[in-house]
């Protein structure tokens, strides 16, 4: 899905870089800079919880910045538990930064806490109503629950803004043939087949609607 790629790209991208500017309104010291530098050349090779390890040894539990760091290292290094409380601490200090919720859903979702997950991309909707992702991936857990309506709901506001997005339209597609608009899905799935010609899934409902 292609803004769904770019937009995952782009909270990663946020979610990995010191943002400068927020870091306490202060003056950074030389050695939060170098502890920060040397977790990125860590993190490149793979190495996550020494990088992590780096900021741990000059930890400011008030920076944003480094609760945000850590929680992607910790989670990047499989450390859900560390990665989810790094997180909610970011949060805590700047609730109205949906980075740090996109990022606290990651170790919520590897940890199964579907029900917390949910009230993250809330309230990220509640910041940014049509923020795309957020509404897109609330779509696909209530279309997992089988609740077709309530993620009809959420996927409308992904259509309206990319119409022409194949991972949006298939799943709307999806959602209005369970909820019986037969004559809606039929026409997303011929959508579906204008994006990526020969679309498995996309034939797949034409057929169950013939």
């Amino acid at each position: 899905m292609e803004f769904l790629k770019k937009n995952l790209k782009k909270d990663i991208l946020l979610i990995s870089f010191l943002l400068l500017g927020n870091f306490s309104f202060g003056q950074i010291s030389q050695e939060v800079m170098d502890a920060f530098k040397k977790s990125y050349t860590l993190e490149a090779a793979g190495k996550y919880t020494g990088a992590a390890e780096t900021l741990k040894q000059i930890y400011q539990e008030n920076s944003y910045e480094m609760n945000l760091r850590l929680g992607w290292l910790d989670y990047q290094a499989g450390l859900f538990l560390e990665s989810r409380s790094f997180y909610n601490k970011a949060v805590s200090l700047r609730p109205m930064a949906v980075e740090a919720r996109f990022g606290l859903a990651l170790p919520l979702a590897a940890l199964g806490n579907w029900d917390q997950l949910i009230a993250q991309y809330e309230k990220i909707l509640e910041i940014t109503p049509n923020n795309s992702v957020a509404n897109y991936r609330l779509g696909s857990i209530y279309y997992g629950r089988m609740q077709y309506e309530k993620a009809a709901s959420y996927l409308e506001k992904v259509i309206n803004l990319y119409p022409f997005d194949y991972d949006g339209v298939i799943l709307y597609a999806w959602t209005n043939l369970k909820i019986k608009k037969l004559r809606e899905a039929k026409l997303l799935f011929q959508k579906a087949l204008l994006i990526r010609p020969d679309d498995k899934s996309a034939l797949e409902g034409l057929k169950l609607l013939e």
